[in-house]
């Protein structure tokens, strides 16, 4: 007798695609990169954060 092949959804592709969802649903998961520079513009300190999975930026104001 053969040897059996298992059948299946593929892991390789939901791995890829791990936190992609995610993020497209805006559930991202934010860390902040670590200095506070001064808008002058805004006149408030801003924070630069990037999301862990997608890579996405963002500032927010204190």
């Amino acid at each position: 007798m053969g040897d059996v092949v298992p059948f299946g959804r593929s892991k390789r592709r939901r791995k890829l695609a791990e936190g992609q969802t995610l993020c497209r649903n805006g559930f991202h998961k934010w860390e902040a990169l670590g200095d506070t520079r001064f808008d002058t513009r805004e006149g408030k300190l801003a924070t630069v954060y990037r999301c862990k999975r997608c890579g996405a930026e963002q500032t927010r104001y204190t």
